[in-house]
């Protein structure tokens, strides 16, 4: 049984301090990105990072960004992960990555399913525009990571360099949105490689 849209909102998780100089960020989708695609993710054991995850994440926080998490998760508005239970997962990533030496500072969620009206749902700014009242954070150099064609198309509308992922969904959704990334790499380790050797030359 679906829950009442106007009932819920995206929902926030910031884990650090909001900074008052301005950092580069790096937003993330999450599923097929930093963790394995599925139709629900509803237990613990689904928030385990991909191969080479950690790596690519700890590599970026080195460099000096913000790592964001920006999700679509309809499966709430649906009724099948209740709101408690999504904040309670990406809390338990955000702690299985910290073993990993990786610290994520904010995590955005978008509740609602395909159709609904609202801002949040990617490819919507809302979530990007959350993050931005909670840091400071220098759009010109900052990037998203995605595995979709609606991914890019966030990207695209938020004015930040993109990079598509072969992982998760690997950029098959084109018939949602013809978008393509700046760049194009087989995972987020390579995406991270991707992006610190253009660090600097921005």
């Amino acid at each position: 049984m679906g829950v009442n849209p106007k009932k819920i909102e995206l929902i926030r998780q910031v884990w650090a301090k909001g900074n008052r100089v301005a950092r580069p960020a790096v937003f993330f989708d999450r599923d097929g990105v930093v963790i394995r695609q599925r139709n629900v993710v509803s237990e613990e054991k689904h928030m385990r990072p991909l191969a080479g995850a950690a790596a690519g994440l700890r590599s970026l926080q080195e460099c000096g960004f913000l790592l964001i998490i920006i999700t679509n998760q309809p499966s709430i508005e649906k009724g099948m992960v209740t709101e408690a239970r999504a904040r309670r997962l990406n809390e338990y990533l955000y702690q299985e990555l910290k073993k990993k030496r990786v610290t994520f500072d904010a995590s955005y969620t978008c509740p609602h399913r395909f159709g609904t009206e609202c801002t949040c749902r990617k490819p919507g700014l809302e979530l990007i525009r959350a993050a931005q009242k909670d840091f400071k954070i220098d759009m010109k150099q900052s990037w998203l990571i995605g595995d979709t064609t609606r991914d890019m198309e966030t990207g695209r509308r938020a004015k930040l360099k993109t990079i598509l992922v072969k992982t998760g969904d690997g950029g098959k959704d084109k018939r949602f949105f013809k978008t393509r990334g700046d760049i194009e790499t087989r995972n987020l380790r390579l995406a991270a490689q991707a992006i610190a050797k253009k660090k600097g030359r921005l």
